[in-house]
């Protein structure tokens, strides 16, 4: 069996509710339909082909491939060169109403090229076969609750519980292949007109980059990462998954294998923030409507993630018959993490909260009665460990950046009570109190006189990246000596070939798990924004530029990055990563203000 693309060999695809990767070999290895979180009918991204996968690719040998997205769109285009000719494949995903669409056309560009197709369909994670027959001018297969049609003027065959296809492609010709989900108790969906779809999504994609609001030195890398952040919304909720995949391993044969299709508050707080700040009003809007959703009722109820409707329930279980990217077991579908107590989730809350109302989204009763039932709650609880930033599994503690969060939280609804003037007076004094009392705790307890630096939890020597965040919340300025004294720490400590660790894994067994991982590219983010904002902006700027090499030729970059082998881990698109890349220029463009860091 081959070795598994890279990480980074894979494309995005995007119809705005659910993605396909595709390799740079012109291979389909992961696709779940009909939305983000549903399982995959081409898992083998996780497993092998037989798992299912949808490849194109000429019968001779290939001599060149080279890949792009068409302009400012999810619409990609790979050409592949042979000794007899050029092909081009044009794969994307239309956006959509009902029905999602994976639309794959061949076009001839020189000579003649004779190629093969092989369509292996696996529902429920690669371990279904479907029923397949001809029908409604197409090749169905059905299993359970899922259908698929697909629809070409090219005959197909069926090999071994295989879909193949040969044919030849000349110049100037374009095959189509159309690839539609529907629900197997109902008909399927009327065919669609390829080349019109293909022109509609380009328009779509187009329209929507057009309204980005950065125009600074990195203008590209910003469109393409803001675009990718649209493909991984869910249109008919506004939520954002944090990334297309489940259990892309951290560390290649480890167990750090984490579903991500799910939406976190963490990422929602920050991605409401980020497209205001660029332009994108109507999507802050929408991602801000299913963020008080998703938290309505009790504030002892509140989750640190949620799916993209608002579900609360996302059981962790694992699929023992995949076998892992690069042997990296387990593969997990669910997530855990999602019980967890988390007190930073409260703070970023109350800072998406305030910045958006000061951006125009205004607070209404409703919205600030939530937002006092999540106070009160934290006015009992801001005291207790919790799993923190990272969603430790070795037990609770008192994280240091967990607490400053949750300063966070009364600092901002003081700010937005008096902004507002819902609250009453007597809510605001109380909270002030508990925000100093807060601030005066974590100055004491989490500051370790010896590291002349805060440190991860109450009494540790133990450094931890997340506390770069701590100029631009505001809770101390960059001036202050204990936040350089953090920053100078953290390059000592956690920096391994100019890239950040979120912490050391090996060190007090903090988050209960064996083996360690690669460095975290949004903390490597974070720091170029506390070099610049402590006035190493020439430093910042470099280990930024550095940080843009790490994507792929895509402009796609996952969760963590292996300076040793030299290429991408965790989940991908990772929507923190590209959200931290955004931030990250504008920042250093001189776009963005920063809180005093007084009280």
């Amino acid at each position: 069996m081959k070795d598994p693309a890279k990480i980074e060999d894979y494309a995005f695809l995007s119809d705005t509710q659910t993605g396909a990767l595709v390799s740079r070999d012109g291979c389909v290895d992961w696709l779940c339909l009909p939305r983000f979180d549903s399982p995959a009918c081409f898992a083998s991204l996780l497993g092998k082909k037989e798992n299912g996968h949808w490849l194109f690719t000429p019968k001779e040998k290939v001599d060149k491939v080279s890949r792009r997205y068409r302009g400012d769109t999810l619409i990609l285009e790979t050409e592949i060169e042979t000794a007899g000719g050029a092909v081009r494949l044009i794969d994307f995903m239309p956006p959509r109403g009902k029905n999602p669409d994976l639309v794959r056309i061949v076009e001839g560009l020189r000579g003649e090229v004779w190629m093969e197709m092989e369509l292996i369909i696996r529902f429920e994670y690669g371990s279904i076969i479907p029923w397949v027959r001809k029908a409604h001018e197409g090749l169905e297969a059905i299993a359970g609750p899922d259908g698929l049609i697909l629809r070409t003027p090219i005959e197909t065959r069926g090999e071994d519980l295989t879909t193949v296809a040969e044919f030849t492609v000349k110049k100037g010709e374009r095959l189509p292949f159309v690839l539609t989900w529907f629900a197997s108790h109902e008909e399927p969906a009327r065919a669609i007109n390829p080349e019109h779809a293909l022109r509609d999504t380009e328009k779509f994609w187009n329209a929507w980059a057009q309204q980005c609001h950065y125009s600074g030195p990195w203008k590209d890398a910003v469109k393409r990462s803001l675009i990718t952040l649209k493909g991984l919304t869910y249109a008919p909720t506004g939520g954002l998954v944090a990334a297309l995949t489940t259990s892309l391993p951290e560390g290649i044969g480890g167990v750090r294998n984490w579903d991500y299709r799910y939406c976190w508050l963490r990422d929602a707080t920050f991605t409401l923030i980020t497209l205001m700040r660029v332009g994108y009003r109507d999507e802050a809007k929408s991602w801000r409507e299913w963020l008080l959703r998703a938290i309505a009722g009790s504030g002892a109820q509140m989750q640190i993630m949620y799916g993209v409707h608002g579900e609360r329930w996302l059981y962790e279980r694992e699929i023992p018959w995949l076998s892992g990217y690069a042997n990296s077991k387990p593969v997990r579908v669910g997530n855990a993490a999602s019980n967890q107590f988390q007190l930073d989730v409260f703070g970023e809350v109350l800072l998406a909260m305030h910045q958006s109302h000061v951006a125009g989204l205004q607070t209404d009763e409703s919205d600030w009665r939530l937002q006092v039932q999540l106070m009160r709650f934290l006015e009992s609880n801001w005291d207790q460990p919790d799993e923190g930033i990272w969603e430790v599994r070795g037990g609770r503690k008192h994280f240091t950046h967990s607490k400053m969060m949750a300063w966070v939280a009364f600092d901002r609804a003081v700010k937005l009570a008096q902004l507002c003037k819902c609250a009453a007076a007597d809510n605001v004094e109380r909270w002030k109190k508990i925000r100093d009392q807060i601030h005066a705790e974590v100055c004491e307890r989490g500051y370790n006189i010896d590291k002349k630096a805060f440190t991860q939890f109450y009494g540790s020597d133990a450094l931890d990246a997340s506390l770069l965040m701590m100029p631009r919340v505001g809770f101390l300025p960059p001036s202050d000596e204990r936040v350089r004294g953090t920053i100078e720490a953290v390059e000592r400590e956690l920096v391994r070939d100019g890239l950040v660790l979120r912490y050391r894994t090996e060190e007090e067994n903090v988050d209960g798990l064996p083996g360690g991982e690669g460095t975290f590219l949004a903390c490597s983010f974070w720091l170029a924004n506390s070099l610049h904002l402590i006035g190493r902006t020439e430093e910042a700027k470099a280990l930024f530029e550095r940080l843009l090499t790490l994507r792929n030729d895509l402009g796609l970059i996952s969760e963590e990055y292996d300076p040793i082998g030299k290429r991408q881990l965790g989940n991908f698109p990772q929507a923190f990563t590209h959200l931290a890349m955004v931030n990250t220029a504008r920042i250093l463009s001189g776009d963005e203000k920063f809180p005093t860091g007084e009280t």
